[in-house]
Parts: structure tokens; C-alpha cells; sequence
């Protein structure tokens, strides 16, 4: 397919389309960056995108608080320093900033087409956004508030995710069956990878050289070597008792030390258990309904699941890979971050 990446002086309205190209020195920099470090307040935040809400858990996984927030809140996710966070506003084409010590709106990033999902890049400057509606991947400057770049996707754009070195950046097109490989530092896609029917999410092995993307209406998470960038594997799912159709994965998270890794599988109501190094199933774990939104604490101790037709987040102890309890929230729960 033809992609453009917009690079001018020109205006539209307020939005200035400026390419990113950061020098080489600054990229040595982010390579070397420490992650940031959590504030430890042990607060779970859950965006519901129905019910225009944000769910608060504490430590103790008790709902504590409702945050009334914009139209149809999806992803979330920190700034750099975890003092804040985004929610993406897709029916308000807004990106919203929360503080999570007083949990209150911060600030606004308006004309934001239709935001999905997003990714942070390592500088803590520009957050990179999938835009549904308008098949293309935007760049916001969180400093000027200014749109600093535009890419062109497939159609329904969600997935986005940066390597940890700030060098590439992934879009998932749903509609396309494509992911989408964004060079950063020369502002251009460079390469249009086809995978299996609707990618929605990505995670990276922890050595970087595997990216893993699910393919929902497929049933499988296709496997991409990031060095390549081609497909070199691709995991199936069929829980017992589950038809092939039913089995609709989403979320993907790979645990620190690269051997496990979790797939919400939608409709199926399972959470898969996968040995990442034999790319095989270790067991199924069943959830609520609709599962697609997943997030580890930090000691990977549990797993949280947003449940999207129950209306419910699920508990999991990693250990024993046993449901503790579940919990209800908004309606249609989608993202959640786990500050801890």
C-alpha cells in the first residue's frame, strides 16, 4: 500500500505536521535510559468506555472510586515520570492527563482524530497514536501540544508500540491485516508486514528480537523477528469446549524473564498460559466475558483482566494460575494501569 508521512511548515487549524528526526546522540541517550520508577501509590486505574468512566482499585483490589472522564475512554498510559497519566477520548478525539496522586484532569490534548491506543516514546516527548477512524498513526508533542508527524495505515488502526531503544514504532491495522514498521529517526514506514486476520495487540520479547501481535478473528498471535521484520511463527488457541470462531485473541503481555507469556482470547472468556521459548500453550484459564485488556503488577505476583461484556475485572495469582475474585467496574472496561 502507499503511505504518506506528512513533513511540512504548513498549519491545519492549530496542528503544524513537522517531521521528528532525532539526532544520534539523543537516540544513544534514550538506548541508554533507566526505566522510570513507580510512585508505589498501589492504585489500578480501568478505563470503561461505555460507561465514560475511570474504575480506581487499591492495593487491596477494592473499588475506591469513580472518575467521571471524556466519551469512550480506551487506552492508558503513563508519562515518563508516573506522576501522570493519558486516557484516549476516541469519541471526543481527545487525549485526557490525570493525576494520579489527586486523581484529578490535568490537562487536555484536544483534535486528537479518534484515539485509540498509543505508546510513549523513550524521550517522554512524543506519544505516538493510533487514530481509528482516519487509518493513520499520529505523533503529539506533549511539550507544544502540537501534532508533530502523521503516518498512514490499513484501515481501524490499534496496536502501537515503540522499542525500547526509541528506533522503531509498530501500528496494528485491524481492517488491513497489516503491521505497519515506522522508522523514527527518519520519520517514514518502511515496511508493511502482513499478518493474520484483525492484529489488535503487540508485546516484545524481553531480548527485543521477537514481536508478538495478536490476530483476533485468526485465533493466533503471529510471531515477527524485529531484526527482519518477517514472520517467522505463529501460536493457536482453542480452549476446551471453545469453537475455533469463539476464540478471538487481543491483549499480549510477556513476563520480565521471557519465559511466560498471557493472551487474553476475547470471546472465549480464557486467559492462555504460553511458554514463550516452545511458543506452546500451558494452560487456559477461564475469566470473565469478553477478556481483552491485560496488566501485570510489578512483581508480576498477578494478573489483572478487563473483561469487556461482564463488566468486571478478574484477578489471577500467576503462581498458581487461580482466579482470586473478580471485581465489578464500568461498563465495557478496557485499559488498565497498575500503579505499583
Amino acid at each position: 500500500m502507499t503511505h504518506s508521512y506528512r513533513q511540512s511548515e504548513g498549519m491545519t487549524g492549530n496542528r503544524r505536521r513537522l517531521g521528528i528526526a532525532l539526532p544520534f546522540a539523543v537516540m544513544l541517550a534514550i538506548s541508554h535510559a533507566q526505566p522510570a520508577v513507580a510512585k508505589g501509590t498501589g492504585l489500578i486505574f480501568i478505563t470503561n468506555e461505555k460507561s465514560n468512566t475511570i474504575s480506581v482499585l487499591d492495593s487491596s483490589d477494592t473499588l475506591v472510586a469513580t472518575i467521571e472522564t471524556c466519551a469512550r475512554p480506551r487506552g492508558v498510559h503513563f508519562n515518563r515520570d508516573r506522576t501522570q497519566f493519558f486516557v484516549g477520548c476516541a469519541d471526543d478525539s481527545t487525549i485526557a492527563v490525570y493525576d494520579i496522586a489527586s486523581q484529578t484532569l490535568v490537562r487536555r490534548y484536544r483534535d486528537i482524530d479518534e484515539p485509540e491506543t498509543f505508546d510513549l516514546h523513550p524521550d517522554g516527548r512524543h506519544l505516538y497514536i493510533s487514530n481509528e477512524e482516519e487509518a493513520e498513526a499520529s505523533v503529539l508533542d506533549l511539550e507544544t501540544g502540537e501534532i508533530v508527524g502523521e503516518f498512514e495505515t490499513g484501515a481501524e488502526p490499534e496496536g502501537v508500540l515503540i522499542t525500547p531503544d526509541g528506533r522503531l514504532a509498530f501500528v496494528a491495522s485491524e481492517a488491513a491485516n497489516m503491521v505497519h514498521v515506522i522508522d523514527v529517526a527518519a520519520g517514514e514506514v518502511i515496511k508493511d508486514i502482513l499478518v493474520d486476520t484483525r492484529p489488535r495487540r503487540f508485546a516484545l520479547t524481553p531480548d527485543n528480537k521477537e514481536l508478538w501481535v495478536s490476530a483476533e478473528l485468526a485465533g493466533i498471535v503471529n510471531i515477527i523477528d524485529v531484526e527482519s521484520l518477517e514472520l517467522v511463527g505463529d501460536i493457536a488457541f482453542l480452549p476446551t469446549g471453545m469453537r475455533k470462531e469463539e476464540v478471538t485473541p487481543v491483549d499480549v503481555l510477556i513476563a520480565r524473564d521471557g519465559q511466560r507469556a498471557y493472551v487474553a482470547l476475547g470471546r472465549a472468556n480464557h486467559v492462555a498460559v504460553v511458554d514463550v521459548a516452545a511458543r506452546k500453550v500451558l494452560n487456559y484459564i477461564l475469566v470473565g466475558k469478553r477478556a481483552w485488556g491485560l496488566a501485570l503488577t510489578n512483581d508480576e505476583r498477578k494478573l489483572y483482566v478487563a473483561n469487556g461484556l461482564s463488566d468486571d475485572i478478574t484477578i489471577i495469582d500467576t503462581a498458581t494460575l487461580k482466579t482470586l475474585k473478580s471485581v465489578p467496574v464500568g461498563q465495557v472496561p478496557y485499559g488498565i494501569l497498575i500503579d505499583d
